[in-house]
C-alpha cells in the first residue's frame, strides 16, 4: 500500500508532522485493488448493498467486503459513507471488515501502484498492467486502439466505450500512460484488452518519462560493426553516421513512420534499400504487430537533384493525412543522395510548420549555411574536406549495418555497385571491387547491376517498385536465380535503348577546343535525342561524354540541353558547377537559373527563353575552368565501355 499524501481528515486537520498520534484512514484510489488493502487497517468506504445480515462496503472500486449485522450500531443506505476497519481476507477472498468509530483521525490519500509487466514479455491470457508512452491512437468502427510504447516495445491497447466513439478522449498522443486490461491474441500478435487507461500526470509523469528516455536512448545504440573496408577518408564520416543510425533506432523505438526520399538512381538506391531493410527487420523486433513495417517506413524516388516542392508536397499531404486517419505522429523525413543544397531550403521550410525532423546523408556539394538550421542529422563527405569520390551508397551501406548488422552478408557487394554506377574514383573502390568479387561479382555484373537499376528507376519515376529493385540489388532477394535473369534482362535493354539514342544523338555533337586544351561538346538533345524514353537526358549526357572521353584520353566536358535544362558533365576539368550556378544567377539577369551537383556531374534549370544567354555564358565559364587529373575518369569509362 503506497500513501502518496494526507488528505482531509474527519474531526481533525491534515496531518503535518510525523509526530501526528491521531489513527490513519486511507482514502483508497478507485483502481487499488486487494494487494493495496492489509488486515487491522482503517479505510474510507461507501456502502453498495443492504442485506438482512450487515451491508456491503466499497472501499475502492475493485476492493468491497462485507459489514456483518453484529458490527453495526445504527442502520445505512445505499451511498452512505462511514470509515471501515478491515478484519479479516478469508480463504476464499472474502473480506469482513468492522465499523470504524473513531471521531479523531488523519486521512492518507493511497494510489495504487500495480506490478508492471514489460511489453516484451505479454502472454496471452494474463491480466497486465503497462507503463509507456502513446504512440498513435487509431478510432476504428468498434474500439479506439492505442499503440504503447515502454523499454521493451509497442503493443496495441483497445479500448471500447461504443463502436466508433473515441474512448478515454482526453488521452492524446505522446502522453505517458498506465494501461490495465486481459492480454489477447489478435490476428497472430498479442492485444491489450483495457479495463483501465490513466494519464500519469506531475512527478509519476516526469519520472516515467525519464525512465523511457534513458531505456530508448540504450536500445538506440547503434551496433559496433566494424567498417567492410579500412579507408581513412571514410573514418571522418562515421561518427556522424553513428548519429544517424542512433536517431533512426530511436524513432523506431517511439513509434514515429519514416519517410524516406533518395535520388532515383543507381547510387540512390544502394544507399536507400540497405537501409529501408535494416530499418524494416528494426521494426519488425520492436513492434509486436507484423505488418508494422509496412506502415511506419515507405521508400519514394525523387527525379531532381533535390527536394522539390511537388516531392515536399505530396509527402506532407501523406503525413497529414496518416495523423487524421490513423492517428501517427508526423514522420521522419529520411533523404539520401540528396538534400544538402540550397535548394532544398523552400520545402525543408514548408515541413518546418510542423513537427517533421529531418535527416540527410548525401554526397553532393552542399550548403551548410543554408541547410544545417533546418536539419537534425547532416551527413556529407564535404563537410570534412573529403568529396562526392564516397558515395551515399558507400555512406549507407555502413549506416544499414550499424542499424542491424545481421545484414552485413548481404550487403558487401552493394558499395561497388554504387561506386560503379556514380563513377567514383575513390581510394578505396578496388578493395570494394575485390569485395565483390569474392561474393561472386566480377565487374562486368556490378556494371550491369547498376545499369539495371538506373533503367528500372527511369521506368517506375515516382514509384519505389520495392520488390523489383530489391531483386535487381539482391538484396532481400530470396531468389539468387531470379536476381541474375533480371539484371540480365534490364541490362541489355538498357544497352539496346542507349545505342538507339547514340545512333540519333551522336552525330549532331557540336564541338570546340578551348584554350585551356580541353574538348567541349554540346548537344540539342529536344532537337537531336528520342524524348520519353531510356535514357533521360542526363544519361544520354552521361554516354556521350562517355565515348568522347575515351575517344580523346584528354580532359572533356560535354553539355546536353534542352529547352530549360542543361546536364553538365566533365573529366579532367574542375567545373565546381554549385559555384558556376551561383555567378550565373548574378550575370545573366532574368536567367533563373538553378541547380548544382558535384565539381564533375551536375545539371541546372534556367527560363526558355534565356537559353541562349545561359549557355553562352556557361561556355565562357568552362572555358576559364582548371584542368585537373586527379577529376579524369578515364580508367573508369574503360572497364565500362
Amino acid at each position: 500500500m503506497t500513501a502518496d499524501n494526507a488528505g482531509d481528515s474527519g474531526g481533525g486537520s491534515a496531518p503535518d508532522s510525523e509526530g501526528d498520534s491521531r489513527p490513519i484512514v486511507y482514502d483508497l484510489a478507485p483502481n487499488c485493488t486487494s494487494e493495496d488493502v492489509e488486515a487491522g487497517a482503517n479505510y474510507h468506504a461507501v456502502v453498495n448493498g443492504v442485506v438482512e445480515y450487515g451491508i456491503f462496503v466499497d472501499v475502492s472500486d475493485e476492493v468491497s467486503g462485507l459489514v456483518h449485522e453484529s458490527n453495526l450500531d445504527r442502520s445505512y443506505e445505499v451511498g452512505d459513507r462511514l470509515t471501515v476497519t478491515l478484519e479479516e481476507v478469508k480463504e476464499n477472498g472474502d473480506i469482513a471488515f468492522d465499523v470504524f468509530r473513531e471521531s479523531t483521525y488523519q486521512t492518507v490519500v493511497v494510489d495504487h501502484e500495480p506490478d508492471l509487466t514489460p511489453i516484451a514479455g505479454l502472454e496471452a491470457g494474463d491480466s497486465v498492467h503497462v507503463e509507456g508512452q502513446v504512440a498513435q491512437i487509431k478510432q476504428t468502427g468498434g474500439p479506439t486502439l492505442f499503440r504503447i510504447a515502454d523499454e521493451t516495445g509497442i503493443v496495441s491497447a483497445a479500448a471500447f466505450r461504443e463502436a466508433g466513439v473515441r474512448a478515454f478522449p482526453a488521452v492524446e498522443l505522446d502522453d505517458v500512460v498506465r494501461v490495465g486490461g486481459d492480454v489477447e491474441s489478435h490476428d497472430g500478435s498479442v492485444q491489450i484488452e483495457v479495463d483501465s487507461l490513466t494519464r500519469l500526470d506531475g512527478d509519476a509523469a516526469a519520472e516515467t518519462r525519464e525512465r523511457l528516455d534513458a531505456a530508448f536512448e540504450d536500445r538506440a545504440t547503434p551496433a559496433d560493426a566494424d567498417p567492410l573496408v579500412e579507408w581513412p577518408a571514410f573514418e571522418k564520416l562515421r561518427d556522424d553516421l553513428r548519429d544517424v543510425a542512433r536517431l533512426l533506432r530511436r524513432t523506431v523505438l517511439e513509434g514515429r513512420p519514416i519517410r524516406v526520399r533518395h535520388h532515383a538512381d543507381g547510387d540512390g538506391m544502394c544507399a536507400s534499400v540497405p537501409v529501408q531493410l535494416a530499418l524494416e527487420n528494426f521494426i519488425e523486433s520492436v513492434h509486436d504487430d507484423a505488418d508494422a513495417s509496412r506502415h511506419l517506413i515507405k521508400r519514394l524516388p525523387s527525379k531532381a537533384p533535390f527536394y522539390e516542392m511537388e516531392d515536399v508536397t505530396r509527402d506532407l499531404n501523406f503525413a497529414l493525412e496518416g495523423r487524421a486517419r490513423h492517428g501517427q505522429r508526423l514522420p521522419l523525413l529520411l533523404m539520401l543522395d540528396n538534400g544538402s543544397t540550397e535548394e532544398d531550403v523552400p520545402a525543408y521550410e514548408n515541413l518546418a510548420h510542423y513537427d517533421m525532423p529531418i535527416a540527410v546523408v548525401d554526397h553532393h556539394h552542399p550548403d551548410p549555411e543554408a541547410v544545417e538550421d533546418l536539419l537534425d542529422a547532416h551527413v556529407n563527405p564535404y563537410l570534412y574536406d573529403e568529396d562526392y569520390r564516397i558515395t551515399t551508397g558507400m555512406m549507407c551501406v555502413e549506416l544499414a549495418r550499424m542499424i542491424d548488422p545481421d545484414l552485413t552478408d548481404e550487403l558487401r557487394h552493394v558499395p561497388a555497385v554504387a561506386g560503379l554506377a556514380d563513377r567514383s574514383k575513390a581510394d578505396a573502390m578496388e578493395e570494394f571491387i575485390s569485395l565483390a568479387e569474392a561474393e561472386g561479382y566480377d565487374r562486368e555484373r556490378l556494371l550491369d547491376v547498376g545499369e539495371a537499376l538506373d533503367y528500372a528507376a527511369h521506368w517506375l519515376r515516382y514509384n519505389d517498385g520495392q520488390s523489383l529493385v530489391n531483386d535487381v540489388l539482391n538484396v532481400g532477394c530470396d531468389d539468387e536465380e531470379r536476381h541474375e535473369e533480371l539484371v540480365e534482362f534490364l541490362a541489355t535493354r538498357a544497352e539496346r535503348d542507349v545505342e538507339q539514342q547514340m545512333d540519333a544523338a551522336a552525330s549532331h555533337l557540336e564541338h570546340r577546343r578551348l584554350e585551356s586544351g580541353a574538348h567541349l561538346y554540346t548537344a540539342d538533345l529536344d532537337e537531336w535525342a528520342h524524348r520519353f524514353t531510356y535514357p533521360a537526358p542526363g544519361k544520354t549526357t552521361g554516354k556521350l561524354h562517355d565515348r568522347k572521353v575515351k575517344e580523346h584520353g584528354e580532359p572533356v566536358i560535354t553539355i546536353g540541353y534542352g529547352p530549360d535544362f542543361a546536364v553538365l558533365r566533365s573529366d579532367g576539368v574542375r567545373l565546381d558547377i554549385p559555384r558556376m550556378v551561383e555567378e550565373l544567377n548574378e550575370e545573366v539577369g532574368g536567367g533563373g537559373v538553378s541547380g548544382g551537383g558535384h565539381l564533375v556531374v551536375g545539371s541546372i534549370k534556367f527560363v526558355k527563353g534565356m537559353r541562349e544567354e545561359v549557355i553562352d555564358s556557361l561556355v565562357e565559364k568552362m572555358a576559364d575552368a582548371e584542368l585537373d587529373e586527379d577529376l579524369s575518369s578515364q580508367a573508369v569509362v574503360d572497364t565500362e565501355i
